[in-house]
């Protein structure tokens, strides 16, 4: 059992440092901040810190530690979220409009869980459950990017432009050249292979046959895309998709999320440190897949297959660098590196769906719904953001979206065929 002993020391130290990061995300907001719910993809701030806790507490201590309590019979009904064999669920698009339970009380249960999963993993794991409180992490982490992508949201829309950080972290300028990276024909290997951890929608490692391709050494900026919006890029009907163009028109779509002119002259869009003149230097953010797509078209050029995406970066960028902008740095914005940027700053549209992998099998019961039953209707983006923990990104990484969906850390990495 000594293995198990060692594994459990160090799930301990990594559970407290997850829920203090998340801890952290919560100490510039007022407490008016934890309860608006504006459109159904945007959660409550509450609603994630309940339901991340739901995850330990129903999948780790209900199981596992014999006469434990529920903190609040109702809670499970409340913060489950899409998990079927778990039970019933409130609905996703109510929940901001539950006042109670308080912020405080969330907060109370997520202390109360603390304390019995830190008792809890200073005895001797099963390696079957550790795999579950390592899940768990990897969930409270994929919701700390959703808690920023919300808070942004909440505090954008407001006409106040409210900074989430007051001041932003300097940063220094950096000259980057554009380039080409090259890739030959050939067959490779793609999907995750070795004993670390990994969600199940990256297994199912495989070959792939690419011809000959090239990939940007770095993302499509600001300004870049600067020049397709003053070339009538929005109103271009030959550029968008059909189901694209539908988007663009309907909902009058005619800049990136957060984006203003003001006054027919310079744009402006929210960060989360309030309102700024858009920086064209800086990568671009917050575009659907649609106006990837778009983007890419205008330029004479496309976007990579997920596939092409994790050749090249395993290719140019196998290891995350330690200027890679990610959320421990506190930046909590694109900004310039002088790295390829495979790994950080913005999620990276890809042309491909979300579908699974040869020989994929979800896991048994509850957990086994936390990817497979999203395989439909979905783009694939690869390499994550400022939002993202540094630890928690991988080249094989599959984050997925809806294409039309744009308040997340999205932007564009450009391709081309030979």
């Amino acid at each position: 059992m000594q293995s198990e002993t060692k594994l459990t020391i160090g799930l301990l130290e990594s559970y407290k440092n997850v829920r203090n990061q998340t801890q952290h995300l919560c100490d510039p907001l007022e407490i008016e901040d934890f309860v608006v719910q504006p459109v159904t993809d945007v959660s409550p701030l509450k609603w994630h810190l309940g339901h991340t806790t739901w995850f330990f507490e129903t999948f780790v201590l209900v199981p596992n530690v014999r006469g434990y309590r529920l903190f609040h019979p109702k809670y499970p009904y409340l913060f489950n979220s899409y998990y079927i064999s778990a039970g019933e669920r409130w609905t996703r698009a109510n929940r901001g409009q539950l006042t109670r339970p308080t912020v405080k009380e969330v907060f109370e249960y997520r202390a109360y869980v603390n304390e019995h999963m830190e008792q809890f993993l200073q005895g001797e794991l099963s390696q079957e459950v550790a795999d579950v409180v390592i899940l768990g992490l990897n969930h409270e982490q994929q919701h700390q990017e959703l808690f920023l992508y919300d808070i942004k949201r909440i505090l954008g829309d407001n006409p106040l432009y409210p900074p989430y950080i007051e001041t932003p972290k300097s940063v220094k300028k950096v000259e980057k050249k554009s380039d080409w990276l090259n890739v030959d024909e050939g067959i490779y290997e793609v999907g995750f292979e070795g004993e670390a951890f990994h969600f199940d929608n990256e297994k199912g490692r495989h070959k792939v046959f690419v011809h000959e391709y090239q990939i940007a050494s770095g993302l499509v900026t600001c300004g870049e895309y600067l020049e397709f919006i003053k070339d009538g890029g929005y109103e271009n009907h030959l550029l968008w998709l059909s189901e694209a163009w539908d988007w663009v028109n309907e909902n009058k779509i005619s800049a990136p999320r957060y984006w203003e002119q003001q006054d027919g002259g310079e744009w402006w869009h929210y960060t989360l440190s309030g309102f700024e003149r858009v920086n064209e230097n800086d990568p671009l953010c917050h575009v659907s897949y649609y106006e990837a797509d778009a983007f890419a078209k205008w330029k004479g050029l496309r976007l990579p297959t997920e596939q092409e995406w994790e050749i090249a970066c395993k290719m140019y960028s196998p290891n995350v660098l330690a200027e890679a902008n990610f959320v421990e740095e506190d930046h909590f914005r694109p900004i310039q590196t002088s790295d390829f940027d495979f790994f950080g700053n913005v999620w990276e549209w890809t042309s491909s769906p979300y579908v699974a992998y040869p020989y994929y099998s979800p896991p048994e019961g509850a957990l086994g719904e936390y990817n497979g039953k999203f395989m439909v209707n979905q783009m694939v983006l690869r390499g994550g953001s400022f939002g993202t923990p540094r630890n928690h990104i991988r080249a094989t990484y599959r984050n997925f979206f809806h294409p039309h969906l744009r308040w997340m850390f999205s932007g564009i990495r450009l391709a081309k065929h030979i």
